[in-house]
């Protein structure tokens, strides 16, 4: 719908803008090229099917290559809506870009429905939207770099990060199906991913085994999120104890910043959950179970022909490291070799979890190049 030519980035500035983040500098031995960005806005689908628009970024390669292979790249939560590649020029939210593209790839980054300058609230950790946002936001990058003189090659390389992860494989096992013409599936690498949210993430966060501020607001996502799509509770009352249950779905409707959010949720789950609200995560029925099956089903309903790669960081305080080994067990039952790759301890703002999309970053380029 619409394309908006945002920077010239040089290699050196490139390097220097990854190298000076305040969080912790990003890796930038892959940085080869400079490189431009655009903010596009383009039509796609929302979880009912219903035609609506969404942005991303676009980064490409000033490589001199015509023709580029995609990295798509799908993000973390975000809770903001300005807090996404296309709107923020934060270099958490641009390194992935700058990473991929000064290393001669077409990054392809998705908003997501919801956030950047998509209408509504986002519906958070919904795959089957996350999917058509990724693959809507390739099939417009594919016309914009064709505009610039650039054409996208068929193989399309997914990463994310995160709720990103599941995302990235969600695309993937789209792409694998032939839900597009032209693009088809090269590889895999998906980042610290809640690939289990029945079995392992929502039990992880019950049991005080995560971060306890990031439990709260990772359980009040998953209840607001889901209900919208799949009514799991008439009133929040059912579910949030008082006040947050007057405040908490207007707070995570993607207008309030990620501050705000954490000034405006309590501190342990059981000052946020009712009795029935946390039975209801607990044991699953209904609905929310249906969600659940939907939102797990990137490792368990299909079987990868491409190469995978499943990174995650030790001791990740936020998707715990089951989450990867569940996932690992699940494919290769299915007689998929994905190989766990150990990032260690990787420190990003005092966080191994945001720091393994850090390391993750560097990692998976590395990886990517040496595919052909």
């Amino acid at each position: 719908m619409s394309v908006e030519h945002l920077r010239t980035l040089t290699a050196r500035q490139a390097a220097a803008e990854l190298a000076g983040d305040e969080g912790g500098a990003w890796d930038t031995g892959a940085v080869r090229y400079g490189l431009d960005t655009f903010r596009i806005v383009y039509r796609t689908v929302d979880p009912h099917g219903r035609p609506t628009t969404a942005s991303g970024l676009l980064a490409l390669p000033r490589s001199g290559e015509r023709r580029l292979r995609a990295v798509s790249f799908t993000h973390g939560t975000e809770l903001f809506k300005g807090d996404v590649a296309s709107v923020s020029a934060e270099v958490w939210d641009q390194a992935p870009a700058l990473t991929y593209a000064s290393a001669g790839f077409a990054a392809v980054l998705p908003d997501y429905l919801g956030l950047g300058l998509g209408p509504g609230p986002h519906p958070w950790m919904d795959v089957p939207s996350e999917t058509t946002a990724a693959l809507d936001m390739l099939r417009a990058s594919r016309t914009v770099a064709a505009r610039k003189g650039r054409e996208m090659r068929r193989d399309v390389l997914a990463t994310g990060f995160s709720q990103g992860a599941s995302a990235a494989l969600g695309l993937a096992r789209s792409l694998q199906a032939g839900a597009d013409g032209w693009f088809r599936l090269r590889a895999v690498a998906p980042v610290s991913g809640a690939y289990a949210f029945r079995d392992v993430a929502i039990p992880s966060l019950l049991a005080g085994q995560t971060d306890p501020k990031a439990s709260v607001i990772y359980t009040a996502l998953a209840l607001v999120a889901f209900n919208r799509l799949y009514h799991l509770y008439d009133t929040p009352a059912q579910v949030f104890r008082a006040p947050y249950d007057r405040t908490v779905e207007d707070l995570l409707d993607g207008t309030h910043t990620g501050q705000e959010v954490v000034a405006g949720t309590p501190d342990s789950l059981d000052a946020l959950l009712t009795a029935r609200g946390r039975a209801m995560l607990a044991h699953p029925t209904g609905p929310l179970a249906a969600a659940l099956r939907t939102t797990d089903s990137v490792c368990t309903d299909w079987v990868p022909r491409a190469p995978v790669r499943l990174y995650y960081a030790e001791g990740d305080e936020q998707a715990v490291n089951t989450n990867t080994v569940h996932c690992h067990a699940t494919l290769r039952a299915h007689g998929v070799d994905a190989p766990i790759v150990d990032l260690g301890t990787p420190d990003y703002g005092g966080s191994r979890h945001l720091g393994s999309q850090q390391a993750g970053t560097a990692a998976v380029v590395r990886w990517f190049r040496t595919l052909g």
